[in-house]
């Protein structure tokens, strides 16, 4: 294995964006830093179920329900 091509791994400090905060290693900024996240798992609709609306581009889920509608399924 090379000497010196690995990045430095280290402890950083993670501060959700309800305000809790975690220690995690990372490779990330340097030893001590504080990554202060815009988008986490308390506030990111994929992880919440927030809105499913569909968008329907021309129509297409609607004339998807049109046509296999009457399937049952």
């Amino acid at each position: 294995m090379k000497s010196d091509i690995h990045p430095d791994y280290h402890s950083i400090k993670i501060v959700m964006t309800d305000g809790t905060e975690y220690e995690t290693r990372s490779t990330w900024g340097a030893e001590g830093d504080v990554m202060n996240l815009d988008v986490d798992p308390t506030s990111h609709p994929a992880w919440t179920g927030g809105s499913g609306n569909m968008l329907d581009r021309d129509g297409r889920v609607s004339r998807f329900k049109k046509k296999y509608g009457g399937l049952g399924i």
